[in-house]
Parts: C-alpha cells; structure tokens; sequence
C-alpha cells in the first residue's frame, strides 16, 4: 500500500456530443481507503463509448473519457482494499460501485443496484493513463488470460455470460442472434458449456466465422422459411442486435419454457403476441451486464476454456480512427487500445 498523490491524468476526451477525441489532462479524486488507482495498459472499445461521446442516451457531461473495458496493474490501494495488491493484474467494466447495502447488493446482484456508479459516466474512464474507481470492483484477471483479449470480457463477455449462467445448461440449445463483438462472445462461452449452439445473422458471408467460433448451426435472420423451420427447436435465445427483426418467429423457436433474451439495445418497441408466450410458457427478459461473483465466475470460466474476444489491437494514440471504423462496422469483433 502506498500515500495516495494527486499527480494529473493523461486522457483522451470528447469536449462535445460527437466530437472527435483530443488530449485532455485532469487532477483526480484524493484516493480513497476502498479506492485503487490502476496503471492502465488496455482498453477495449464497446458500441457503448460511441453512445456516450454522441450523447445518444442523454446522460454524458463534457470533457468525457470514455472507456470501461479496463485492464492494467494495481498502482496505488487503499487501507481498506485487501484482496488485490500493488503490482496485481485487474479489470473493471461497465460498474465501478454500488451501495453494497441494499437488498440487491446482498443477493450478489450489484449490478441491480439503484446506487451503481458507472465506469464512464458522470467520472472519467479509461481511455488513459491510470484511473481510479472503487477497488471493491477490480477484479483480479487470471494469469491464463492475456490483457488483449481479457479486456472486451469486462463488459461484453460479461453481458452475453449472464443470461447463459440464468438460463442454460449443458443440454440447452442455445440461439445466438447477431454474430459481432458480443455474439461471437456468446457463441464461445455457449459452446464451452456443452450447449447446442445456433447462430442467427443477416450476412451469409459470417457462416463460416460463426463455425469457427463454436456454432453447430447457422441459420439466416432475415429468411423468413428458414425461421419458420426453427419451431419449438431452442430453450434459449439470445438476440444481441439493436435492429428490429420479426421477434414473433424467435418466439416461436423456442420450446416449453424456453427464453428469448435481449441484451442489444433496441431503439424501437418489441411487439411480441402473449398467446404465444402462454401456449408454451415461454417469456422474454433482458440482462445488464453482472454482479461482482459472476464477473469472477466469468473470467475463471473464460481463463478455464481459453475463452477470450477477437481484436484488434492499437495504440491508444489512434482511438479516434478506431472510433471512426467502428462506426462504420469495420471490425472483426473488437478494438482494444493498448497504452503507448
């Protein structure tokens, strides 16, 4: 454990919805005794940075630093923070604190939490040098997981693990609607788990790639016969795009008590018919990321079966060209930015 100083931040900044980042400098908070400060190495790049800079959900303030896909080592720690130590290897994701009181934090449901801080909004995140959050949602990254491949875990792998811990099992098949940075995620770790995976998407071409990645089967999103031919065929579904497709006919994929799941962010309303849902007791749910005991779950899972996101890597200096591909779909699943 070392004094906590208050020496400037090196960050990179949007100063205005949808401006392009630039070099931006700041004092931060004095460390406290649940706080670690984190010499940042890596940062992955989630849909998530590009809502924020562009303001799209009405809740960034500016200067932002994005960045919530963390990986780095331990600099400083409070007197209070035992479990990781100055040197240590951790991640933080979407959530860098919650009330730790209520009666969703005590389930191990933080990620409920009316409370929850989030890594980048309303506090700066980590596109940069070092950052300090909370200690108590640093997680301690396994030593069979490189940094480059962890980092995209921390908030994608995290989102798609969830509603597969909730709702599979090793004989569930499993359907994954969207083959990107989340579903290709949702892919591995359904097929780690012993699951029947089949992959859904609009681009024929990504067959192949979803074969790769551990799908047994691939079937098109848009291919209304092709659906229709999926009846009764699946206990999960997991639909991780943010457009609208017929949601009916993944309702009707699913068997007795089957799952459709939704863990892309729709713009438009879901109009789905309850019949359907009654006939076969089937129902429809979301999941936001995870609580602190499913992150770990998730990375010694992922650390276990060699489970990490495709990337690509650069140096943080890039991050606008990074931003601009990803805006453009431009990449095969992830970016990560690594300190220069």
């Amino acid at each position: 454990m070392t004094s906590p100083d208050t020496s400037r931040v090196d960050a990179y900044a949007a100063h205005e919805p949808g401006a392009s980042l630039t070099s931006f400098d700041y004092e931060p908070d004095v460390l406290g005794p649940h706080d670690v400060e984190i010499e940042i190495t890596h940062c992955g790049i989630c849909h998530s940075d590009l809502h924020l800079i562009d303001n799209d959900w009405q809740s960034s303030a500016y200067p932002l630093v994005p960045g919530h896909e963390i990986v780095g080592t331990i600099a400083q720690r409070g007197a209070l923070i035992t479990h990781v130590d100055v040197g240590e290897r951790v991640g933080v994701g979407w959530q860098c604190g919650s009330c730790l009181q209520c009666e969703w934090c005590e389930r191990g449901d933080e990620n409920l939490c009316a409370s929850i801080a989030e890594t980048c909004v309303g506090r700066p995140g980590g596109f940069a040098d070092r950052i300090r959050v909370d200690g108590r949602f640093a997680f301690a990254i396994p030593d069979a997981l490189s940094s480059e491949l962890a980092a995209p875990l921390l908030c994608g792998g995290i989102t798609v693990y969830s509603p597969l811990q909730q709702h599979a099992r090793p004989q569930s098949r499993v359907g994954v609607i969207g083959i990107g940075g989340l579903g290709h995620l949702a892919i591995r770790f359904a097929r780690a788990m012993g699951c029947e995976v089949t992959a859904f998407s609009s681009t024929a071409a990504k067959e192949e790639e979803a074969r790769a990645h551990g799908a047994h089967h691939f079937v098109s999103s848009i291919d209304d016969t092709a659906l229709k031919g999926q009846r009764e065929s699946l206990d999960l579904v997991i639909s991780t795009v943010n457009s609208p497709l017929n949601w009916n006919r993944y309702v009707s994929a699913l068997r007795p008590n089957g799952v459709l799941s939704f863990v892309g962010a729709l713009a438009e309303p879901v109009t789905i018919h309850t019949g359907m849902l009654m006939a076969r007791r089937r129902s429809v749910t979301s999941s936001p990321i995870g609580g602190r005991s499913t992150m770990r779950e998730m990375l010694d899972f992922a650390a276990r079966h060699t489970i990490g996101a495709q990337v690509e890597t650069l140096p943080m200096s890039e991050v606008n060209a990074a931003l601009d591909r990803l805006r453009r779909n431009d990449v095969r699943y992830r970016f990560v930015l690594r300190r220069d």
